[in-house]
């Protein structure tokens, strides 16, 4: 179960304790005919490995429209049980030092969210911030921001810099501007000083620790929207974050 889920079995049952804590005074929401094990096995597998609905119904005999139900409200149920294991902006240490960087979560192309499109990435998706420790300890990730906006516009909104120092706070070129630590961007018809290159290769040593905490937590999260309807990939992609963080916190 652990290679379709992402998830061991106790991890799982811990899960729908959660849920049932979490909706022990309202009427379930979950089909019946799944009941909330299978609805939670059938989400959790959807949103590591993208399944297609059709083929979950087929395995676990049921109609596609009862599995879409089942993944719409676990995924929205395990957002809101998990949402304590996801660190804010705020609880991050004022006087340590990050390195920050976004990336973009590929979703489906709808014509009727052009929002979603990147041009930087030529494709839709959801833009997040992330920010390490220096050591490569993930800290932090943002709530998901439609793909069209660049990464300085998602850090200030995400409101990260209002309580680190920028000072101390590392990213690429696309961060300059922001009083952080960045790369020295080349000027048109001006090569770099020596000193310049030296700088920028110490800071490109350092933030290479970032593209592994990136690299560690996409493969989980950029599959995971490329079949949600324009409404859903933000609560889709905060799910994913928050059951990330719940695994690293086992």
């Amino acid at each position: 179960m652990y290679y379709t889920t992402g998830l061991y079995r106790a991890n799982i049952s811990e899960l729908c304790t959660m849920i049932r804590d979490a909706t022990a005074n309202i009427k379930k929401p979950w089909p019946p005919s799944l009941g909330l094990h299978k609805s939670v096995v059938i989400t959790l597998t959807y949103l590591r490995r993208n399944r297609v609905q059709q083929e979950l119904a087929e395995t676990y005999d049921v109609s596609q429209p009862t599995v879409s139900r089942a993944i719409k409200e676990i995924t929205l149920l395990l957002g809101k049980v998990l949402r304590p294991y996801v660190p804010t902006a705020e609880e991050l240490d004022a006087e340590a030092s990050y390195i920050v960087d976004g990336t973009l979560l590929p979703c489906w192309s709808w014509a009727s969210c052009k929002e979603l499109y990147s041009g930087k990435h030529k494709t839709t998706g959801m833009n997040v911030q992330v920010a390490c420790t220096l050591t490569g300890h993930l800290a932090w990730i943002s709530d998901p921001i439609a793909g069209h906006r660049n990464d300085t516009y998602c850090l200030r909104e995400s409101g990260l810099l209002d309580i680190l120092d920028p000072a101390r706070t590392m990213g690429d070129k696309g961060y300059v501007g922001n009083r952080m630590i960045t790369s020295i961007k080349k000027l048109p018809k001006r090569e770099l000083l020596d000193w310049q290159k030296e700088f920028n290769t110490q800071v490109n040593k350092i933030r290479y620790v970032i593209e592994q905490v990136i690299a560690n937590f996409k493969p989980g999260a950029s599959c995971t929207p490329t079949t949600a309807a324009p409404s859903t990939p933000s609560p889709t992609i905060s799910t994913v974050i928050a059951l990330h963080f719940y695994k690293l916190a086992e």
